[in-house]
């Protein structure tokens, strides 16, 4: 049986565990959250290293993506240092493919119709893909790098704009420490209504959903949201809050769904190569031989 764990710098109050068969394997998925505590993830992962099949790593990107330019996150790369044995992925290779697929599979399914339709994606370095492909269906897009990363009130619109600035502030940024960029840990249970205008202007508010959580508002009414890594509670929350549709770009697994990260070491443990020969096309084989959907379900 393959066993793939996802080390979360995230809350452990998210923590879930899995066994499910894919393409004739029996896996079991876990993630273990270190409440924002990197040494303690560290060890886990030194612990676990050769254990396991793979390590996705949560809570965390191992790399930010503009166009195809790749920039490593410093205290990522010290944790994915930490495994010698078991391959360790972020997740980004399969927001490349994958989440490209679900928003081509919202649009010609007419689930979606985005051409014209208001967009906030809180992050496109994040999810690059996602972000190309919203745009390519005619979405009016808002990216909300500055605002949600760096608490920088300023919508941007182009992913042109999001590449020339990630030239000039990635080479700084992904030298801080991720929890100037991202919530961690207990930052991850807390809702604290800001930049609202934002979330108010958007009919789709789509990317990670950590961002979209801690800063969403009480009324979601009529709107959609395309995320993936949310538990039962996320879910009662989002429907007491009006909104219409959920969108999730990886499958519910067993109550769950997990995040790209997880589901990325899936299919690594799948492949048997190299991280480093794992290539784009690859993911797309097994993606298409998977079948796996997007998790859509109507709310209100």
């Amino acid at each position: 049986m393959k066993h793939v764990v996802s080390v979360s710098l995230g809350s452990s109050k998210r923590n879930h565990k899995a066994q499910v068969n894919i393409l004739g394997e029996d896996f079991i998925i876990e993630r273990i959250g270190t409440d924002g505590d990197k040494k303690k993830a560290i060890e886990l992962i030194k612990q676990l290293d050769g254990r396991v099949s793979a390590f996705g790593l949560g809570g965390i990107d191992l790399y930010l993506w503009a166009g195809n330019k790749r920039y490593i996150i410093k205290d990522a790369a010290e944790l994915a240092k930490a495994a010698k044995v078991s391959p360790v992925v972020d997740g980004s290779g399969l927001k490349n493919t994958l989440e490209r697929r679900v928003i081509n599979y919202l649009h010609d399914n007419e689930i979606i119709d985005f051409k014209g339709k208001k967009v906030l994606l809180v992050a496109a370095t994040d999810r690059f893909g996602m972000a190309e492909a919203l745009v390519n269906k005619g979405a009016d897009m808002t990216f909300g790098d500055l605002i949600f990363a760096l608490g920088i009130p300023i919508p941007l619109h182009s992913l042109k704009t999001i590449d020339i600035l990630s030239r000039i502030l990635m080479p700084v940024l992904s030298r801080l420490p991720f929890e100037m960029l991202y919530p961690t840990g207990k930052k991850q249970e807390v809702n604290s209504v800001k930049y609202r205008k934002f979330f108010d202007n958007a009919e789709i508010i789509a990317g990670d959903f950590l961002y979209i959580k801690r800063y969403m508002p009480p009324d979601l009414s009529g709107k959609i949201i395309i995320t993936n890594t949310v538990t039962k509670e996320d879910v009662e929350t989002l429907k007491n809050r009006g909104l219409k549709m959920l969108v999730t770009t990886t499958p519910e697994l067993q109550g769950r769904s997990f995040g790209t990260n997880v589901m990325e070491a899936v299919l690594v443990s799948l492949l048997n190569k190299k991280i480093e020969e794992i290539t784009s096309q690859d993911y797309e084989k097994l993606l298409e031989k998977i079948g796996f959907l997007p998790r859509i379900e109507v709310l209100n």
